[in-house]
């Protein structure tokens, strides 16, 4: 095992409130993950004590999403490159191991910042005469691209990343104001289409490539969105305990209930919320 490879920490970034998706997680990871993949496993919960496979459990604490990963990032994890998931993400595909070995020593070797390895239309990107089995090492355009700054399955330098946090942002505002940011400073990134994020198509100009992997986001807004439905199939022709969270994933589904089984909140319009406040104020 190389140097470099020793450096890498796979982290999965997941929120207490998401607990019902961990299961899921693990169970697709585990049969789609080759754990010969040279790097540290962290599954990081804010205060629950969770065993997933293959993972060590750390804990950030409560608090905003920027300062919970920073707090992880700084006093948590030793490794300098960060494999960035989070929870809702289902692997549906194997991984290459062999991918992921050469993927680290080039990152290391080149001084690489972040490296996106998820496919989505969002970039535009330039082809560079590198490759990784079969896979071109494609160059992002800063300006003709969206969400410079996402939180999609990611490589990532973690002092760079760091930079990236900034205190009280909600993951949504990381993604805007971070993106912003990005594109002001105009570092050099890097994408690959290792990932079918959601079925999308490859973008770059490929040679062939082998063994791409893929992944589901089955969350939205703190429910299941329509990507779980065939993992519910997959899980419903497993074992007792497959089936029984098979059941579970499908009352949350169809009855649009949140990770923690509560209905979700329905929003007032905003004539409707003026209208019950003028009532008030008159009462």
């Amino acid at each position: 095992m190389s140097k470099s490879n020793k450096n890498v920490a796979l982290i999965v970034h997941a929120c207490d409130g998401y607990e019902f998706l961990y299961e899921g997680f693990d169970h697709f990871f585990s049969k789609h993950w080759d754990f010969k993949v040279p790097c540290k496993y962290y599954f990081a919960t804010e205060e629950k004590d969770v065993s997933i496979n293959g993972f060590e459990n750390i804990k950030s604490g409560k608090g905003a999403w920027a300062d919970r990963l920073s707090f992880l990032l700084k006093n948590k994890i030793e490794e300098d490159y960060i494999l960035y998931f989070q929870e809702d993400m289902w692997l549906s595909k194997p991984v290459n191991r062999i991918f992921f070995e050469q993927l680290f020593d080039l990152a290391k070797n080149n001084d690489w910042k972040q490296v996106k390895l998820h496919s989505s239309d969002v970039y535009k990107t330039k082809a560079t005469d590198i490759f990784i089995e079969g896979f071109n090492v494609a160059e992002i355009d800063n300006q003709k691209s969206d969400f410079l700054m996402s939180h999609q399955v990611t490589l990532w330098r973690k002092d760079y990343l760091l930079a990236q946090l900034y205190k009280n942002e909600h993951p949504w505002r990381n993604e805007r104001r971070g993106t912003k940011r990005l594109k002001k400073l105009k570092p050099q990134i890097f994408h690959i289409d290792y990932f079918a994020e959601n079925g999308c198509a490859e973008i770059n100009q490929n040679q062939e490539p082998k063994a791409r992997s893929e992944y589901h986001a089955v969350s939205f807004n703190s429910t299941l969105n329509f990507n779980v439905v065939e993992y519910i199939k997959l899980l419903n022709k497993g074992k007792a305990a497959q089936k029984k969270y098979a059941t579970e994933l499908q009352n949350h589904y169809d009855n649009n209930l949140t990770h923690d089984g509560k209905p979700k909140p329905k929003k007032e319009d905003i004539f409707k919320k003026f209208k019950n406040w003028f009532s008030k104020k008159k009462a």
